[in-house]
């Protein structure tokens, strides 16, 4: 990415020393936004274009590279995309969360929104998810991006094979590569009620042996029907980071019931304010 920015820079720069000579001449101010307004759009065309040029050379098939720099990229690209789909975030408690830590983050489900809420809240978190198979075969380009930070899928039909998920992701947060992000409901709560949790997803802690942050999320699921057209607000609170000696000589059903009524709490409290 710094490599083309330092191309078209050199290109660019004898472009702009004619574009001085042109603004010297008299009536020429009006070529000042116009131009302002080209080559802002040129910026945000370029930027996307190698955004989706560096997804689509991904191998999900292979360990991710370059993830920093595209975590980067990722970190820019996130806002840019709230601000054009109108959506603002209410954060509460974020200043419980150590940005140079990688822990477990656990949240509620509502909607597929709830992962770019979440990376545009904990940016220095260096979030990696845990999602669906079904998403890496219905949607391969998103598949891709997901990829590229340290996103696995897991096929919750096959038990062998989520094991294994567990297994990499758990590896992937002890080595400090990358915070995993987790929806324990395992799916979208039609109803944004608060679904029973599986469990056995929280053995990535576990082994791990990392500290736990707890989140809710509230109105994620009204964004695709204001997208666009209206501004939306969605509420974020970190409600607790359980430290692993805390929970660790816990069963998993035990933390589960813990977390699922903490989270319950807040979600009732969150839709009454």
């Amino acid at each position: 990415m710094f490599y083309v920015y330092l191309v078209l820079s050199a290109v660019l720069i004898p472009v702009l020393d004619n574009f001085f000579d042109i603004l010297r001449q008299p009536y020429s101010w009006w070529l000042v936004p116009v131009l302002f307004i080209a080559f802002f759009l040129g910026f945000v065309i370029l930027h996307l274009a190698v955004t989706c040029i560096w997804i689509a050379t991904a191998n999900v098939n292979k360990p991710p590279k370059g993830t920093a720099a595209f975590r980067r990229l990722a970190n820019i690209t996130i806002p840019l995309l709230l601000k054009l789909t109108r959506v603002s975030v209410k954060v509460t408690g974020a200043e419980k969360i150590d940005p140079d830590k990688r822990m477990l983050f656990v949240c509620n489900h509502q909607h597929d929104f709830d992962p770019v809420i979440m990376l545009s809240v904990f940016p220095d978190s260096d979030l990696g998810f845990i999602g669906k198979k079904d998403i890496y075969k219905a949607m391969p380009f998103i598949a891709k991006a997901m990829h590229r930070l340290y996103c696995l899928p897991i096929d919750r039909e096959n038990d062998r094979a989520a094991a294994k998920t567990v297994i990499e992701a758990a590896r992937i947060l002890k080595s400090g590569k990358a915070s995993i992000g987790l929806f324990p409901e395992g799916y979208t709560s039609k109803t944004c009620e608060l679904l029973p949790f599986r469990n056995g997803s929280f053995k990535i802690a576990y082994r791990a042996g990392a500290d736990i942050a707890v989140c809710a999320i509230n109105n994620t699921r009204s964004i695709p029907k204001r997208m666009f057209l209206r501004h939306t607000t969605v509420e974020l609170r970190v409600l607790d980071v359980i430290p692993y000696e805390k929970y660790k000589d816990m069963a998993t059903h035990e933390l589960g019931d813990m977390i699922h009524a903490e989270m319950e709490a807040a979600l009732a409290e969150m839709r009454s304010g």
